[in-house]
């Protein structure tokens, strides 16, 4: 399978399935010997437990996995912080340490908090300026419901301006019994000028970690050969 060094994993929305696409495709990357980093820039609503390194660790099995900063409030990281009385990491600090992890691994893969643009520092450093600080192709999780065909719409074409390259979309979270809505959102994306890599079942969070690791491949079948 020929995926790029460096993956940043990205969202129309916050909740769309990042951390369980990002779980995936490590543990497809695991399953074919690949060593793996995973890279969280942010994490936020750590009071309620949150962690989504752990999560990917737990379902994808051994890969290093590292977060930036971690903070307490489920909020944007620029309000999080302020919240917190904490000083965010610049997009350069966060790019700096994404880089040290690709010389020492064959895939890195960064898990962006909320959409593309969400500010990461108080500068207002984007996730869209880190996959440009270090050259990553984009993954760009969605959701199969409907306002998704818009939401998508505009983050390929804010990918499209800063000339990013985008690997191709996924849908986050597949539901058991799929509506008329979801079947003609999934062809149309299917339809799109970037590839539909694939959908993952709203359940796969649920799965054991055995059952994760054998179905993420399926769930994947459209990455590059």
């Amino acid at each position: 399978m020929n995926l790029p060094g460096i993956i940043l994993v990205t969202g129309t929305d916050t909740g769309v399935g990042k951390t369980i696409t990002t779980a995936a495709l490590a543990a497809v990357l695991h399953r074919l010997g690949r060593s793996v980093a995973v890279y969280k820039p942010c994490q936020s609503g750590a009071a309620d437990g949150d962690s989504d390194a752990a999560e990917i660790v737990r379902l994808a099995g051994a890969v290093t996995a590292e977060t930036g900063v971690v903070l307490q409030e489920p909020l944007a990281p620029v309000a999080a912080a302020a919240v917190d009385g904490a000083q965010l990491p610049t997009v350069a600090a966060h790019a700096g340490r994404v880089l040290e992890l690709a010389a020492c691994h064959d895939h890195v893969l960064v898990e962006g908090a909320g959409g593309l643009l969400v500010e990461l520092d108080s500068d207002g450093g984007t996730l869209a300026d880190l996959g440009s600080l270090v050259a990553a192709a984009i993954v760009l999780v969605a959701r199969p419901a409907l306002g998704t065909l818009n939401h998508t719409a505009l983050t390929l074409e804010a990918l499209a301006v800063r000339g990013l390259y985008v690997l191709g979309v996924v849908l986050g979270s597949w539901p058991v019994i799929p509506g008329a809505v979801h079947h003609s959102n999934r062809q149309v994306l299917g339809s799109l000028r970037v590839p539909l890599l694939g959908a993952l079942p709203e359940q796969a969070a649920e799965l054991s970690p055995a059952d994760f690791r054998a179905g993420a491949a399926a769930w994947l079948n459209g990455l590059p050969a």
